[in-house]
């Protein structure tokens, strides 16, 4: 990495990221495909077109988007199922706004929209795997499929409360929220 960052006279690590990340763009645009990378891309200068997947917040996604970029927003704070439920319940989830609170209306074109995570290393087996995602997709799908401003949470909730009888039906175990 020294070498590299010696014959391409870049100034650190960061830039040496920024270079690479650019080299990878290229190569991907030559089959037709586009660079999307976690919010750390942002440390080593965004390569053009690159689109930033924010997850430490909303912080990477206002940066991509005030800088051009699209970004795809799944902060830890609302969209981490591999969580426990405790810790992210429904109505957090509900609550998720993939367009950051501080973003120019102007730009908002630029959020492409969110999506939750469910990391393998948390879920231990099929249980905990549906635990851990339901009911919360059911919640994220509403989130990221409607209009903010039209979202009533109580109207959910009943709308809900008719899909635990499907999931029963097709065997999934889950978390009632109450």
């Amino acid at each position: 990495c020294q070498r590299r960052m010696k014959e391409q006279d870049l100034e650190d690590e960061e830039a040496l990221q920024g270079w690479f990340n650019t080299r990878i763009e290229n190569y991907l645009s030559t089959k037709g495909r586009q660079i999307i990378g976690w919010d750390e891309i942002l440390e080593g200068g965004l390569s053009p077109n690159a689109t930033v997947q924010s997850w430490r917040g909303f912080e990477g996604a206002l940066e991509a988007a005030e800088d051009g970029h699209d970004a795809i927003v799944s902060p830890t704070s609302h969209a981490y199922f591999d969580y426990p439920v405790s810790s992210i319940d429904v109505p957090k989830v509900y609550s998720f706004n993939p367009i950051p609170e501080d973003l120019s209306p102007s730009l908002a074109h630029h959020i492409l929209g969110g999506e939750c995570n469910l990391w393998s290393e948390r879920i231990p087996d099929i249980e905990t795997l549906d635990r851990r995602f339901l009911p919360r997709a059911i919640a994220m799908a509403e989130v990221l499929w409607s209009n903010p401003k039209e979202r009533n949470y109580e109207a959910f909730w009943n709308r809900l409360q008719g899909q635990y009888i499907l999931l029963d039906v097709l065997g999934y175990r889950y978390d009632v929220e109450e």
